[in-house]
């Protein structure tokens, strides 16, 4: 093999850029792939089962903490809310079942968001509700989650009444008496009979989020490299070009691009320790 046939020695693959936060991510959701793929050939109530399970809780956490996040206004404390969201995310796991082809993350959301909202309806109250309405009010709450999982959507009034076989005024007040919390969250504002809260309609966590904070950090420390050091990164990066397609470019050597690509490596991390 040729000298200018050989592999570049120090290119990056563009993998090697991502966020910490979105390979955490993958990292997560692979981890929980294999984890469920040994648990349906486990026998439950075996300690091999029991270890399974005990991984795939402590791998999704991070799922629970981001749910708990969204009632943070509610002034309780954090730590109660995320092992009440814990709870839900045992139930998800224990109903899960990976041959069905939807993402673990997508089929637990619901079901952690439900035991916490439960949590905050069934303990944080100031106004008196009647024991059989509070108690019918769980019974709703479950056929909502149920219904929503199974439709795709939240369900009507009517469905719910349906489903639980009692009126449809019922059900509303059930709802009604959901709402009697000492706080408020802009999000309960918007909510409706059918419709969804907006922190539902936005979905899981867009990890593309975690870099814009990056980016604008690397777009500062990149003017304070000579031209020719940023056009090399451009087209490196952005163009998606080998060290060799770049040589021939610019008209330099591999080898010069690759120590150029190096000491803009070095000046961009001096520069962000500084900064730092």
């Amino acid at each position: 093999m040729s000298a200018s046939s050989a592999p570049p020695q120090d290119e990056v693959s563009p993998d090697a850029v991502q966020t910490p936060a979105k390979r955490r991510g993958a990292d997560t959701r692979a981890l929980t792939q294999v984890l469920f793929g040994q648990l349906k050939n486990l026998e439950p109530g075996t300690p091999e089962h029991a270890r399974v399970r005990a991984a795939l809780i402590e791998a999704n956490l991070p799922l629970v903490r981001y749910a708990a996040a969204r009632f943070r206004s509610r002034n309780e404390p954090m730590e109660d809310v995320v092992q009440v969201g814990t709870i839900g995310l045992i139930n998800a796991i224990d109903r899960f079942d990976p041959e069905r082809g939807v993402q673990f993350p997508t089929f637990a959301m619901p079901t952690v968001v439900g035991e916490i909202k439960r949590y905050f309806r069934d303990n944080v109250r100031t106004v008196h509700v009647p024991r059989r309405l509070h108690e019918l009010w769980v019974q709703v709450n479950g056929a909502t989650e149920d219904l929503t999982t199974a439709f795709g959507r939240t369900p009507t009034t009517a469905e719910i009444a349906e489903r639980l076989r009692i009126s449809e005024e019922e059900v509303l007040s059930c709802i009604e008496a959901g709402r009697s919390y000492h706080a408020t969250s802009l999000e309960a504002a918007q909510e409706g009979d059918g419709m969804p809260g907006l922190l539902d309609r936005l979905g899981y966590e867009d990890p593309a989020l975690d870099g814009v904070e990056h980016r604008d950090l690397v777009r500062h420390l990149l003017v304070q490299l000579p031209e020719r050091e940023q056009r090399i990164l451009l087209l490196r990066y952005y163009s998606n070009l080998t060290q060799s397609q770049i040589s021939a470019e610019l008209g330099v050597s591999q080898m010069h691009v690759s120590r150029l690509l190096a000491r803009s490596f070095q000046r961009l991390r001096s520069a962000n320790r500084i900064d730092a």
